[in-house]
C-alpha cells in the first residue's frame, strides 16, 4: 500500500477489525468494512468527475458519516479536505471556497439553501447534496482498491481558523500532522479499542476532529456522531450508548450540568472527559468532581493539529487550572520577546514545534514566515510556568488589560466571575479611561431569573484580586458572541460594549 495518509486508514481498520462499528449516526451502525467500502466508492465517484491530486474538496454540513468518507476519500486520491463551518454566511463560505480553490463540494440537506445561492465565481465544478444522491453516487461507483501514493508530508486538510480578526487563513495540515497529532492523543489519554466516543462538537473544528474522532477511529474505537450539540440529549446518550470519551468547550460541560436531572444521571460509563478551546473555570471543574469525573484539560491551536499540552488525570486536582505539560511528541516553550525562555511564575509567549505543527498558512506565504521563529510557531497565548514546568495559559497577548503600567489578564478574573452563583457567562474586557490609559470592565450573562445588581457582583470581588485588577464597571448582556466551536469572540464583545458610557 503506497498510500502513507489518512486515505488509507479505513483500508487498514477493515484489514484489522473489519466486523466492529466505526460509526454510528441517527440509529445507524456502520463497521469498518462498510467504512472502506464506501470511502472507495466515493474516490471513483470523484475521481470520475475529474477530481486529481493535489485538488481541494470541500465540505459543508452537520456531523454525519458522510463528512468523514468525504475526508477519507481525498486522502485516498491524494487530494486535500477542506471543512468548513456550518455557522458561516454565505459570502463567508464563497470566500473560503475562492480561497481554497476548491474543486467540488459535499453539502448536507440543511445546507442546499446557502449552496443553491452561492456566486459563481468560485473554482467548484461538482457539487452533491447528501441524501439520495449522495447514496446514489456510490452505489454505482466502481469499488477496486485505489493505490494513489500519497506521503506524510503531502497536505491533508485546509483547515480555516476562526477567524475571530480579519480573514480566516487556512492552515496546511498534512497526513503526517494529522498522524503525530493522533498519536499524541493515543499515548496521553490511553485510549482503548472499546472506546465509545460521543462527537457532538462540530467536526470542522480541529478539537471535534483531530482530538476526538481520528484518534478513536485510529483505535477502532467507536464514534457516535449527533449533528448539534444539545445538553439535555447529551445525558440520553451517554446513558443509551453507554459513552466513554468525550469532548467539549467549558460552555458545552457546563450547561450539560445545569440539567435538571444531572445529579442522577447514569454517568457510570465515562472514563474520559477531555476539554478546551479555552480555559475551565474552577467552578466547573468541582460540579463534574462532585459526580466523580475528572477533566482532561488541553490547549492546542488549529495550526497544531491542535494538540499542544496535556493535563493528565494523575495532575488534574493538584494542578488544577494548568493546561498541563507538553503533549509526547510536541515541545513547548513560555518564551520572552526576544525568545529567551521565561523565569518560573513570569508571563510568555507559548511557542510550539514538532511533528503535529502545521507547514504553513494557504496562499500566504508572507504570513506563514511572520508565524514561525527559528522553527517554533508563535501563537499569541499568553502563560506562565511554574516550578514543575506545567504551564497556566494566562490569555491571549492582545486581550491583555494594560492599566497605569500593570498587566491585567482577563481570564484570572473571569474566573472569579464565573463562581457567582447568579453568572453563567462572562468576558473582561478593557475599556478606554483618562487617568489609567484602560481599565477592566466586565460583561456579564446572568442566569435564568435571577436579578443581578452590578455593585454586588463588583462587591463579591473585593479582597480577591489586587484593586488595580478589580473591574471599574459591569454590564448585564443577554448573551455573549461565539465562533462555532464555542470561543468567546472578545473582538465583537469589545465592539458592543467597550465605549466610556
Amino acid at each position: 500500500m503506497r498510500n502513507e495518509g489518512l486515505g488509507s486508514w479505513p483500508a487498514r481498520r477493515a484489514r484489522k477489525t473489519p466486523h466492529r462499528t466505526a460509526l454510528v449516526h441517527d440509529g445507524r451502525a456502520a463497521d469498518y468494512r462498510t467504512l472502506h467500502d464506501r470511502t472507495t466508492r466515493l474516490a471513483h465517484a470523484l475521481r470520475a468527475r475529474g477530481v486529481r491530486r493535489g485538488d481541494r474538496i470541500a465540505y459543508l454540513g452537520p456531523n454525519h458519516p458522510a463528512y468523514l468518507e468525504t475526508l477519507f476519500a481525498a486522502g485516498t486520491l491524494g487530494a486535500v479536505f477542506v471543512p468548513l463551518n456550518t455557522r458561516l454566511a454565505g459570502p463567508e463560505i464563497a470566500y473560503q471556497l475562492s480561497d481554497s480553490g476548491a474543486k467540488a463540494l459535499l453539502y448536507g440537506p440543511s445546507h442546499a439553501g446557502l449552496v443553491a445561492g452561492l456566486p459563481g465565481r468560485s473554482d467548484v465544478r461538482t457539487y452533491v447534496e447528501v441524501g439520495a444522491e449522495y447514496e446514489e453516487l456510490l452505489a454505482t461507483a466502481a469499488d477496486d482498491p485505489i493505490d494513489e501514493p500519497v506521503a506524510p508530508d503531502d497536505t491533508c486538510i485546509i483547515m480555516y481558523t476562526s477567524g475571530t480578526t480579519g480573514r480566516p487563513k487556512g492552515a496546511m495540515l498534512s497526513h503526517g500532522n494529522l498522524t503525530w497529532n493522533a498519536l499524541n492523543v493515543l499515548v496521553d489519554t490511553d485510549l482503548i479499542a472499546d472506546e465509545r466516543a460521543l462527537v457532538s462538537a462540530p467536526l470542522f473544528h480541529t478539537a471535534g476532529l483531530n482530538m476526538l474522532t481520528l484518534p478513536v477511529l485510529l483505535k477502532g474505537g467507536t464514534c457516535v456522531l449527533v449533528e448539534s450539540f444539545d445538553p439535555a440529549t447529551t445525558l440520553d446518550l451517554i446513558e443509551h450508548h453507554r459513552i466513554t470519551f468525550m469532548f467539549g468547550v467549558p460552555t458545552m460541560f457546563d450547561q450539560v450540568a445545569r440539567q435538571p436531572r444531572w445529579p442522577d444521571a447514569d454517568l457510570s460509563s465515562l472514563r474520559i472527559l477531555t476539554c478546551g478551546g479555552s480555559p475551565v473555570p474552577s467552578p466547573l471543574i468541582a460540579a463534574y468532581q462532585e459526580r466523580g469525573l475528572t477533566f482532561l484539560q488541553g490547549y492546542g491551536m488549529t495550526e497544531a493539529s491542535p494538540g499542544t499540552l496535556f493535563l493528565d488525570a494523575e495532575h488534574a486536582i493538584d494542578k488544577a487550572g494548568s493546561a498541563g505539560v507538553p503533549h509526547f511528541f510536541s515541545d513547548v516553550r513560555v518564551v520572552r520577546p526576544d525568545l529567551t525562555p521565561v523565569d518560573v511564575g513570569e508571563p510568555g509567549e507559548v511557542v510550539v514545534r514538532g511533528p503535529h505543527v502545521m507547514t504553513g498558512y494557504w496562499g500566504l506565504p508572507e504570513e506563514t514566515a511572520a508565524s514561525f521563529a527559528d522553527g517554533w510557531f508563535r501563537s499569541g497565548d499568553a502563560a506562565r510556568v511554574d516550578e514543575d514546568g506545567y504551564v497556566f495559559i494566562v490569555d491571549r497577548l492582545k486581550d491583555m488589560i494594560i492599566s497605569g503600567g500593570e498587566n491585567i489578564y482577563p481570564a484570572e478574573i473571569e474566573d472569579l466571575l464565573l463562581a457567582h452563583p447568579d453568572i453563567v457567562e462572562c468576558a473582561v474586557i478593557g475599556v478606554p479611561d483618562d487617568k489609567w490609559g484602560e481599565v477592566p470592565r466586565a460583561v456579564v450573562v446572568p442566569r435564568e431569573g435571577a436579578h443581578l445588581d452590578p455593585d454586588e457582583v463588583l462587591a463579591s470581588l473585593s479582597g480577591r484580586l489586587a484593586k488595580y485588577k478589580l473591574p471599574k464597571s459591569v454590564v448585564l448582556a443577554d448573551e455573549l458572541p461565539r465562533t462555532a466551536s464555542g470561543k468567546l469572540l472578545k473582538s465583537r464583545v469589545r465592539k458592543r460594549y467597550g465605549t466610556t458610557s
